[in-house]
This record gives C-alpha cells, sequence and structure tokens, in this order.
C-alpha cells in the first residue's frame, strides 16, 4: 500500500519557506501562532499520485468547472451562499477553506429529527438573486419559526475526499465500540439505509451526492443528480426568477467537477521526522486518536490512486457527542451534539476551527472539545508546557 509520508525539512528550512509563502489565511498571523511553517502551498491542487493520463484530463477539465463563476443566466440561485466552487474553497488553494459561512437549521423535538425540508431546509442559503429579491423583497432565505436550532458551518477543504469515500464500510463499522476510555463512536445511517461519511453531522453517503448537494444547495445549480431546483420555505419558485434551463450543469462538467474533488490529492505534512513522531506520540497517549484515528486502508477500487491505500486523514469518520456546550442542530440520525470527527490533514492551512469557526486556534479548539472528549481534553491539560508545545507543533504540521 502507498503511504503519504512526512517530508524531512530542517529547522533552516521552515524559516526561509515561512517567509517565501505568500498565502496566508485572510485573518493573519494571530491564527497561526501555535503552527509551524506552512510550508509550500505549489503542490495542493494538484490530483493524487499514480492517476492515469484520462483521469488526470477529466481531474483538469473539472478544476476548470470548480473555478467557474456562475450567473444567474447560467443557473446562479435564486437561492445560493456563493457563486462558484472555488468561491467557498478557496484558501490556500481551490479545494481548500475559506472565508465563506454557511446557516443550517433543523427542529429537533421529542427525539425525532426534522431537517426542515419541507420549509427549504436544512441548509437556508444567505444570498438571493436581484430577480428573486424584486419578487419577494428578501435579501436571505428566512429561517422558518419550526427551527429549535441554528448553526454556523465554516467551508470543509475537500482535499482527500476520494481516499475517505474509498474506504469500505466495514472498516468505518469496525471502530464502532467503545475503547478503554469510554470512547465510542457511532455511524449516521441515511434515510435509505446506508452509512454516511461526508459532512459534518455525516449525513452524506457518497462523494458523489456530497458533491451533487453542494452544487444544488450552495449555488442553486440543479444537476444530474438533483435536477429540481430548491424551493422557498416550501413553496415552487415563481416563474421568471429562474431563466436558466434545468439541469444547469451539464453531466459531463458534472462527472469532471466530482472527479477533481475526487482525485483531489490531501496536503504532506511539513517538519521533521522526529517531530512527527514525538508528536503522534503526545497525540496517542493524551487519547486524540481514538476519534482522531490516525490512519484508514482503502479497499480495492477500479482507480489505481484510490486503490489500498494507507490514508493518515486523522478520522474515524464516526460520529461522537461533543458535549452541550458544542450541540447545535440534528441531522438524519445524528444528534445535536455530535459531530463526525474532522479529519485533521491540511490543518496548518485552517484559520478557523471547529464546526462554527468559534476556535481561533489549535489549543482554542482542544480546550473546547467536551463530551466523549472530555478525557482527552482533561489530559490535554495536565500536560507539560514542553509537551503541549511539541503537540501543538505537531497538529500544526499536519
Amino acid at each position: 500500500m502507498r503511504r503519504f509520508r512526512p517530508i524531512p525539512i530542517s529547522f533552516a528550512s521552515l524559516v526561509l519557506l515561512a517567509s517565501a509563502c505568500d498565502v496566508l489565511p485572510p485573518t493573519g498571523t494571530s491564527a497561526l501562532a501555535d503552527r509551524p511553517a506552512l510550508g509550500s502551498t505549489a503542490t495542493l491542487g494538484r490530483p493524487l499520485p499514480l492517476v492515469s493520463a484520462l483521469e488526470r484530463a477529466l481531474f483538469d477539465r473539472g478544476a476548470v468547472v470548480f473555478a467557474r463563476v456562475f450567473t444567474p443566466e447560467m443557473g446562479l440561485g435564486p437561492l445560493f451562499n456563493g457563486a462558484g466552487c472555488a468561491k467557498c474553497h478557496t484558501e490556500p488553494a481551490p479545494g481548500g477553506t475559506g472565508v465563506q459561512a454557511a446557516l443550517h437549521a433543523t427542529a429537533f423535538r421529542g427525539g425525532v429529527c426534522d431537517g426542515l425540508a419541507a420549509k427549504g431546509g436544512p441548509v437556508f442559503q444567505l444570498n438571493v438573486t436581484r430577480a428573486l429579491h424584486d419578487a419577494f423583497g428578501i435579501y436571505e432565505v428566512p429561517v422558518p419559526p419550526e427551527a429549535t436550532a441554528t448553526a454556523r458551518r465554516t467551508t470543509p477543504p475537500l482535499w482527500g475526499a476520494g481516499l475517505l469515500d474509498a474506504v469500505p464500510d466495514s472498516a468505518i463499522l469496525a471502530r464502532a465500540h467503545p475503547d478503554g476510555d469510554g470512547v465510542a463512536g457511532r455511524p449516521n445511517w441515511t434515510a435509505d439505509g446506508r452509512l454516511g461519511r461526508f459532512g459534518r453531522k455525516a449525513q452524506v453517503a457518497t462523494l458523489r451526492e456530497f458533491v451533487g448537494a453542494a452544487f444544488i444547495t450552495e449555488m442553486g445549480i440543479t444537476n444530474p443528480l438533483f435536477p429540481a431546483e430548491q424551493t422557498l420555505a416550501g413553496k415552487p419558485l415563481p416563474p421568471g426568477v429562474d431563466p436558466a434551463p434545468d439541469p444547469e450543469i451539464s453531466p459531463e462538467d458534472f462527472d469532471a467537477a466530482e472527479a477533481f474533488v475526487r482525485l483531489l490529492a490531501p496536503p504532506e505534512p511539513v517538519g521533521s521526522a522526529m517531530l512527527a513522531l514525538r508528536g503522534r506520540s503526545i497525540f496517542t497517549a493524551t487519547g486524540c486518536a481514538a476519534c482522531h484515528v490516525p490512519e484508514l486502508e482503502t479497499g480495492a477500487n477500479p482507480v489505481r490512486a484510490l486503490s489500498r491505500q494507507v490514508v493518515p486523514a486523522y478520522t474515524d469518520l464516526l460520529l461522537h457527542d461533543m458535549g452541550p456546550n458544542l450541540a447545535d442542530i440534528c441531522l438524519g440520525q445524528a444528534l445535536p451534539a455530535e459531530f463526525r470527527t474532522e479529519p485533521l490533514w491540511g490543518l496548518r492551512f485552517e484559520f478557523e476551527f471547529l464546526h462554527d469557526g468559534r476556535a481561533k486556534t489549535i489549543d482554542e479548539a482542544v480546550r473546547l472539545h467536551g463530551g466523549q472528549a472530555s478525557g482527552a481534553r482533561e489530559r490535554y491539560l495536565t500536560l507539560s508546557a514542553t509537551e503541549r508545545a511539541v503537540l501543538l507543533e505537531f497538529l500544526g504540521s499536519l
């Protein structure tokens, strides 16, 4: 199996990389205080190793679609959050994170989750086209009074998503049991009985569906998977506000965009082999690895680049209770306090942390962990200053 390995870099090299790097998160250096040099961003946005010539051609076409800026005449909206994939997934390269946020809302009563689909949910877009504004006088989609909770969602990076999609269900479910610390992840199942793995609540089963849902909910672009336009508060859109014929992206362009995301390589970690060894040892000893599993493995796959790979994503793709302070919406079978373990690869490029961006540093994010992560958090807080610095430097090198 191919392994993605850390690249040994001397301290002097890190200093040079830091001075040479011209792509920094817009919040500036304060958000990077507990991270080493970012390393070069030149390799970001590239496909996985071992892709074929045909796959590379499809990836390159998908990169163009990913960068496309849609207009209402091309199908944008009339309800949307961003005008293109790269309008949100832009930092520090296409497919990464961004400053855009989304608003979600659901209703949770009597232990039952209602995604408010009949009211246009669970995503309530923050922008509308001029035509829709002129028709209704609104600037964003209103959250219905039935909602019991709302949630801010930051833009998740997409790198390595194809590798996560290629992990067998059995490998994920095998980890859904308590460890010695009593930590037990659990799966989120879709309404038709499939294992969820994408989304902050692991509510989407496949990467293809995740991409299709992003086109329709984030941009209002109808596509082969979601050919119907969204409704406004559960009511059909009036004639004339959406001039583009459906689907608003061709099957060929949709397939290319999906291939771009599927084949997008994750960032290689930076830092020395010694940092990786020491940091990962502390990471495991504190109990962080109970949820942020350092390595998963893909199964046999017709795409060579995705077949039988060792994937250092630092996630188990399962739901974990994170405590009442982080709880917000429900989704599918995921309760308000339950979230999918976030992958940590590429963490050094993040500038907002946790599902809603409330933490501005890695240290703050760890301190806000609760629920099943309480034990790991407490062990983190009892680390010596040197151990904590090593752990934060390690996390900031991913």
